[in-house]
């Protein structure tokens, strides 16, 4: 710390100004940890935590899910010597596959899902949390700035040849290519899905943008190239509905959500509860998933699944804040306990403290 000699000696324009923060006389609080304020916090947390825990448990535990693991579904409409090949084994030995990998998985769902049904897509083993896979993207493209199609981030997939890739990068790229359909056998008949609504608000509406026009013209095939691992050009991802369709396609605007995790799911589909049959849910039943499958995952060594789920008051399922909050809760009232023993055990009464006989120092 500079004593006051020489601060006076120092440069006037050196001088630090006699302010109380320049000059450290600001006011300071300690707190002093004591049995009687520590204690108590311990057991106020911990008697908080656990009900907590055990409430978010409770409505975790109404989530109903289905899990299906199609990684290794055999082709319906691919055959060799009439046997049955796995689509994963054939989208690794030719790209491009026209028609697509059909494959069809049977499956009964053992009770009702009531309420809302969301339909899920899961990837294992995928990591979208890489530095250079996040950064690779355009954003400015994104918001339909297409004569703007400059960012060094892209590459590899920013041009082909001398036309731009719209959408650049390697996010998009990489888009999750699987469709899915689910017929009930109980009803008959195909469950309504419905594509929209399955983005968040804010980035649909402020993150993704179309540029005006004609989409089919605007994104015109000799100005403008599809990335290299899609089937479809940008203009064909929801022709039925032209709202969802181009960069502000919902599918496309979910898988440009990174995931933090290398194993997550992503919403696909919403049920149509408007529909009849369905207004109250999946009933149980026997059903058929219908897969075309298109996204190859053994490069990595991943596995796909699809995932039926139901919600609660508190969203999806998630059973890892309620553990979290209990073991919290419960390593609170166990360290409170301790420390209460060991300050009833060892502690020094008010009489005892005071009849402490000073040391002294040693005299000959």
């Amino acid at each position: 710390m500079t004593s006051i000699s020489e601060v006076n000696s120092l440069p006037k324009t050196k001088k630090p100004s006699d302010s109380a923060f320049k000059q450290q006389r600001l006011p300071a609080w300690q707190p002093i940890l004591t049995a009687g304020t520590v204690l108590p916090t311990f057991f106020v947390i911990g008697i908080a935590f656990i009900p907590v825990g055990i409430g978010l448990l409770y409505f975790s535990d109404q989530v109903k899910e289905y899990i299906i693991d199609y990684t290794d579904c055999n082709s319906t409409n691919y055959l060799r010597t009439g046997v049955p090949l796995k689509c994963a084994d054939i989208i690794a030995e030719t790209s491009n596959l026209n028609p697509p990998c059909k494959c069809e998985i049977h499956f009964k769902l053992p009770v009702d899902f009531n309420g809302k049904i969301f339909m899920y897509y899961g990837l294992t083993n995928f990591y979208q949390n890489h530095r250079r896979y996040v950064k690779s993207r355009d954003d400015n493209q994104l918001l339909g700035k297409l004569s703007n199609v400059v960012s060094g981030d892209c590459e590899p997939f920013a041009f082909e040849g001398e036309r731009p890739i719209v959408p650049c990068g390697a996010i998009a790229n990489s888009l999750f290519s699987d469709e899915f359909k689910l017929y009930s056998k109980s009803h008959n008949d195909w469950v309504p899905l419905l594509k929209t609504g399955i983005a968040w608000p804010s980035d649909k509406n402020i993150k993704f943008r179309n540029p005006d026009g004609n989409l089919t013209e605007v994104f015109n095939n000799d100005t403008y190239a599809k990335p290299k691992n899609w089937n479809k050009y940008i203009f064909e991802l929801d022709p039925e509905n032209n709202s969802n369709n181009g960069l502000q396609n919902e599918d496309l605007i979910v898988w440009m959500r990174t995931a933090a995790l290398p194993t997550f799911r992503k919403l696909y589909r919403r049920v149509n509860h408007t529909e009849d049959g369905f207004t109250e849910g999946l009933l149980a039943g026997n059903y058929t998933l219908h897969i075309n499958y298109s996204y190859p995952v053994s490069a990595f060594d991943g596995r796909k699944r699809m995932i039926l789920s139901t919600t609660s008051l508190l969203g999806g399922k998630n059973p890892f804040l309620g553990i979290a909050y209990i073991v919290v809760g419960c390593i609170c009232l166990l360290l409170g306990i301790t420390l209460l023993i060991i300050h009833i055990k060892c502690s020094k009464s008010v009489t005892e403290m005071i009849n402490v006989t000073p040391h002294t120092p040693y005299q000959e």
